[in-house]
């Protein structure tokens, strides 16, 4: 039970009727979760507005509520609070609710495009070599002290992320890395926290769904530094052209990360193979020689950005180290699922233009046969990427097989469509037929069963052959519909692989 007075500490109200002298049992967002003498705050969804279930929350027992919109009736039995933005104070109710967790920890927040999974995988590895106990909230899962828990959104709504933070506290977490999505810095879930450092990956096109413009979806994520980080350091990948705008309007203190050796943290003297990179990384105190299992030129970008967050907490060169050469693996990026002896099969989350390219252009760098490439475009998404994937998987495979990923409540087949809208010119369709007679050349088909597509590419590369699978990465589901069904890229890889091995597939 916590005073109403103290639950409103910082939060900006406008108006109250009713008495404020008792005490909350519990805050809900939910109507359905209300229980006798809670505090109801009415937010505004995408597909429900709260405002709407206050009857509904008060019969179930809310004894508080609070809004933003039109005054509840005179006649509800509860305490109605007027604020000024109802999302900005279910952050601030959250966090007085749980006593502020996020003081008493190191809070370190990823931002960006593509890049942020790995970030804070390496960060977690990095920290947990410097003998940190260290929480972990993200696309994958969220994690602490030996526990997992499933993901439902990147970032937690302010409420369950106050919870949890209280939780890792009272387990004994020191230092929590979070993933921030734009959508929680816009719906405010994140205000409630106290952040240490800030990390900005990248921008690319992503979400126009929701944001509408590149414009947007930059000011979005500036919000995150301007509001949330403020005075606190943010770390920023200023070899990216959004990041070096961002590093012009946004206060200090910043530290630059980048591949350029002006910035603050940068590489130098890398060796890129398919074993992992080596590099030595620059930094005001020096150099320091850093080994990876990871491969790829995108994630040299991720090892500097962990670094250089990891530096600016005081963390040292031989942890930084020893927490990078630990990471073998980061679950749904460019994950390898087959052994030697079968053809190079890999699955990764790519699911935007520029994530995809990056992918697919490290993918070239080793290739010994033909690069095939199977990938779709979600469903109820941004349709303006739809092309761009199209154009990047045209350019860079030998063999592009277009399938669904999660179609949602669309047509796959219109799905389709849009992605072939953006295939070359000179990128030639193939009938199914063709594929499975021997195809050799350069082209693309269509194969809108994921599974059945994933069987095809197995089935038709050869052993020098390398296999990307894009787009749901660490997933075990595919959404059809408003239907989840289980589906794992990676298991059905594996599976079509055994297949092929005994003699199943030619």
């Amino acid at each position: 039970m916590t005073q109403i007075s103290d639950l409103l500490e910082g939060v900006d109200t406008l108006e109250i009727r009713g008495d404020i002298s008792g005490e909350a049992a519990g805050i809900c967002y939910d109507s359905r979760k209300c229980e006798d003498g809670s505090l109801f705050v009415a937010v505004s969804g995408a597909r429900f507005d709260g405002h709407d279930f206050i009857p509904e929350a008060v019969r179930r027992g809310a004894r508080y509520v609070v809004y933003d919109r039109e005054e509840p009736p005179r006649s509800l039995q509860a305490t109605c609070i007027r604020v000024r933005d109802s999302r900005l104070a279910l952050a601030g109710l959250a966090r007085n609710y749980f006593g502020n967790p996020s003081r008493d920890i190191c809070l370190i927040g990823v931002t960006g495009t593509n890049g942020k999974t790995t970030v804070t995988f390496l960060l977690e590895s990095i920290l947990t070599a410097a003998g940190c106990s260290v929480g972990v909230m993200g696309t994958v899962n969220y994690r602490y002290a030996g526990a997992t828990f499933p993901a439902v959104n990147t970032t937690p709504e302010s409420l369950d992320l106050q919870k949890m933070l209280r939780e890792m506290v009272d387990a004994g977490v020191t230092h929590v890395v979070m993933e921030v999505s734009s959508h929680a810095i816009d719906l405010k879930r994140v205000y409630g926290c106290a952040y240490d450092v800030g990390v900005f990956t990248n921008l690319s096109s992503e979400h126009l769904d929701y944001h509408r413009t590149m414009e947007d979806y930059f000011r979005v994520k500036k919000r995150f530094f301007d509001d949330v980080v403020c005075e606190h350091p943010a770390v920023v990948n200023g070899d990216d052209p959004w990041g070096a705008r961002l590093l012009r309007e946004i206060q200090p203190p910043v530290i630059t990360f980048g591949c350029d050796e002006s910035r603050d943290v940068s590489s130098a003297d890398v060796a890129l193979s398919p074993d992992g990179i080596e590099m030595k990384i620059r930094h005001s105190g020096g150099a320091f020689a850093v080994s990876s299992p990871l491969t790829g030129r995108f994630n040299l970008s991720n090892i500097l950005a962990a670094s250089a967050a990891a530096l600016s907490i005081g963390i040292g060169p031989e942890d930084i180290q020893a927490g990078i050469k630990a990471l073998a693996v980061v679950p749904g990026r460019l994950e390898r699922v087959s052994v030697p002896g079968e053809p190079a099969l890999f699955v990764d989350y790519a699911h935007t233009e520029d994530a995809l390219e990056n992918v697919l252009a490290t993918l070239l760098e080793f290739r010994r046969g033909r690069i095939i490439t199977v990938f779709g475009c979600g469903g109820d998404r941004d349709r303006t990427k739809r092309p761009g994937m199209g154009r990047v998987a045209a350019a860079f495979s030998d063999l592009a097989i277009i399938t669904s990923d999660n179609p949602r409540t669309e047509d796959p087949l219109a799905i389709i469509d849009d992605i072939e809208g953006g295939m070359e010119s000179g990128s030639t369709r193939y009938a199914l037929e063709e594929i499975m007679n021997g195809f050799t050349g350069k082209g693309y088909t269509v194969l809108a069963d994921r599974k059945a597509a994933i069987q095809l590419a197995v089935s038709v590369a050869g052993s020098d052959d390398i296999i990307l699978i894009a787009g749901k990465g660490h997933e075990d589901y595919q959404i059809v519909g408003t239907r989840k069904f289980p589906f794992d890229d990676r298991v059905l890889a594996r599976e079509a692989l055994f297949t092929r091995g005994t003699g199943g597939a030619h």
